[in-house]
């Protein structure tokens, strides 16, 4: 365990050392073919472990951390956003890195790198799987072997979602702040983006409804690999020893079905996806976004060979909908109680 204070702001996690994560529902794309940034559709809600005792299965109460609802072959992506001091966010989906297909460490690496850089990684939406490209998250039960961990460990114990950061020394945070406003335009240019619920403006979740009870199931949900997407995870350009060897702070993320959210927290769960094909009739937009300084990481060999959750769960019938040119926009260069963390 470590000492740092992770704490909740609304459905926004907030690591020491100023990291804002939210979770963001999203369109799910194809498994074929290369896309544009889907665009957010509101918030997972997030609630602490700690708060609900004996409703929650005994493991994840000795884990810890937070949880929210997902359903079956729903994509979410993180958005980084909003995080107030350069980190070094190490992203694992069931104790796998998100970045270099590696087994989760104590540690932060460069050959492979193992984390994002903030706050030029202003989102992630999946695993670092091809030049300029990321395979999308996707959520899916464990049990099958379709999920990253399975597929890379060979066996599916964690799941979930682990974040840990790693602040800068006091030098390096300095210097760096002389460039924040010239790094964080691109930020505030999807954030503006039109529609209230694209990347960056949530959507307004479901209001809380009574529910069946406490629910003491123990399944568990952890993220496959989806269909491909234009961006880049980007390489740092600090030396490794500008940032602490010691992490700040860290949070396990569980990822629970809409019965058990239901049956746990009393609330209902946010609505289920929404239609693809209609989304793109509407008119409403996509992102493509270039960061002409950053340097894209080279694809990390496990995760290149991650196969996509449609090879468990089988073909995805839902018809696609390309969407027209015009909607693909280009994107140019107070804390509630502490989240408890457990043992993982």
């Amino acid at each position: 365990m470590t000492g740092g204070t992770v704490r909740i702001d609304g459905n926004t996690l907030r690591l020491p050392g100023g990291v804002a994560v939210r979770f963001v529902r999203t369109l799910r794309l194809p498994e074929s073919g290369t896309h544009a940034l889907p665009p957010g559709l509101g918030e997972f809600p997030v609630r602490r472990v700690a708060d609900y005792g004996d409703a929650v299965p005994e493991a994840w109460r000795a884990r810890g951390g937070v949880m929210l609802p997902v359903y079956l072959r729903e994509a979410m992506w993180l958005s980084l956003a909003g995080t107030r001091e350069p980190a070094a966010l190490q992203v694992g989906v069931g104790k796998v890195c998100a970045v270099s297909g590696r087994p989760w460490s104590d540690r932060l690496t460069r050959d492979p790198q193992n984390y994002v850089v903030l706050p030029r990684q202003p989102w992630l939406d999946g695993i670092n799987s091809g030049r300029g490209t990321v395979r999308q998250f996707v959520a899916v039960p464990l049990g099958l072997g379709a999920t990253v961990e399975g597929q890379v460990t060979g066996e599916e114990v964690w799941g979930g979602v682990q974040l840990r950061s790693f602040p800068l020394d006091d030098g390096p945070l300095a210097r760096w702040r002389e460039e924040e406003g010239r790094r964080r335009a691109a930020v505030r240019a999807r954030s503006a983006a039109p529609f209230a619920g694209g990347p960056g403006a949530p959507a307004a979740m479901a209001a809380p409804a009574p529910g069946a009870g406490p629910g003491r199931v123990g399944a568990a949900m952890g993220l496959g690999a989806g269909g491909s997407m234009r961006q880049e995870v980007y390489a740092d350009d600090r030396p490794l020893t500008d940032w602490s060897e010691r992490p700040a702070g860290r949070v396990f993320v569980h990822l629970v079905t809409p019965p058990q959210w239901r049956g746990i927290t009393g609330e209902a769960p946010p609505p289920s996806p929404v239609d693809r094909a209609a989304y793109t009739r509407a008119g409403l937009p996509w992102f493509d976004y270039y960061d002409q300084d950053g340097e894209d990481l080279a694809p990390s060999d496990a995760l290149q060979g991650v196969k996509p959750v449609g090879d468990w769960l089988g073909d995805d019938h839902e018809p696609w909908q390309d969407p027209s040119p015009h909607q693909v926009k280009p994107l140019g260069d107070a804390p509630g109680a502490p989240v408890r963390d457990g043992d993982w």
